[in-house]
């Protein structure tokens, strides 16, 4: 058993959060898997975190697909990086490989991306 905790969690604590506080943004785009992102002690953050969804439709639904929503928040790490995005807003204008963002399943701290 490691002093430092049982699981990945508690292993790391407050760490990454103390390293994300070190920055002066007061903006979090969350573009990691729910999984990794649950390492992140988010009452510890001084930033506000934006969560981006993507959805595929099925059927008559949109659901989130892992393999998909994978490759989706590497196309916005990409799309952020390529065009030097300052402003969440921006975020709005993503297009890469047909998904479109939508006003009226997102909310203030959760953007929805659908395609299909």
């Amino acid at each position: 058993n490691n002093k430092k905790g049982s699981n990945l969690y508690d292993y790391w604590g407050t760490d990454i959060s103390d390293v994300l506080n070190q920055d002066e943004s007061d903006l979090i785009v969350n573009l990691a898997s729910n999984e990794y992102f649950k390492a992140i002690d988010k009452k510890t953050l001084k930033a506000n975190v934006l969560n981006i969804v993507f959805k595929e439709k099925k059927g008559e639904t949109y659901e989130v697909i892992g393999i998909y929503a994978k490759r989706a928040r590497g196309l916005m790490v990409n799309y952020i990086i390529r065009n030097r995005l300052t402003s969440k807003e921006l975020l709005k204008d993503f297009s890469d490989e047909g998904y479109r963002f939508n006003q009226k399943l997102s909310t203030g701290s959760s953007w929805v991306y659908l395609r299909g």
